[in-house]
């Protein structure tokens, strides 16, 4: 169905027809629940410390004994932050806490994975690229720089890959 076809369908609707679509799609869908939520109570402080919680126990568990490390646990908030149109600082403070939160668990284990290391660039690359784009490069520049820092540091087998990502800044690490 064409988004004209939609708006053709919506307009032949009554008030309460139309009442009764939205609450069907919220009660059925999850996602439709937390953009509404969200919409009409926008707690980011509580999405980004729950995310940020979560994204910790990717690494230091609480539950269990293993570390799980997976990436793709902070890129879904990250996405899912994009898509509700979360402030950027709050986009980009999870961005960087993800990395942060990597950098600790390899300041403590040595990493042997050349997969880890190649994941937390894409993270790096990902976070520099959105602080660029949003304009809030110079309000994050400390801890872009303690991070690059960092990964110099503990001697990341992919730390030139760091540099060239911290050459297309404008302002000295």
């Amino acid at each position: 169905m064409s988004k004209r076809e939609l708006k053709k369908y919506l307009n032949g609707l009554n008030k309460e027809q139309l009442e009764e679509q939205f609450s069907e799609l919220y009660d059925k869908f999850p996602e439709v629940k937390k953009y509404y939520d969200f919409v009409f109570n926008p707690k980011e402080d509580k999405l980004i410390a729950e995310a940020k919680a979560k994204i910790s126990n990717e690494y230091f568990p609480i539950k269990t004994r293993r570390a799980k490390l997976r990436r793709s646990t902070a890129q879904k908030y990250i996405k899912q932050f994009l898509l509700l149109g979360v402030e950027p600082y709050g986009v980009l403070d999870v961005m960087l806490f993800t990395i942060e939160t990597a950098q600790k668990y390899s300041a403590k284990r040595e990493m042997y994975y050349a997969s880890f290391y190649k994941s937390m660039q894409n993270s790096f690359e990902q976070a520099v690229k959105y602080a660029i784009e949003t304009g809030i490069v110079y309000d994050f520049k400390d801890r872009i720089a303690a991070i690059y820092k960092e990964v110099i540091r503990q001697k990341w087998e992919n730390r030139f890959e760091f540099e060239r990502v911290i050459e297309q800044l404008e302002f000295e690490v």
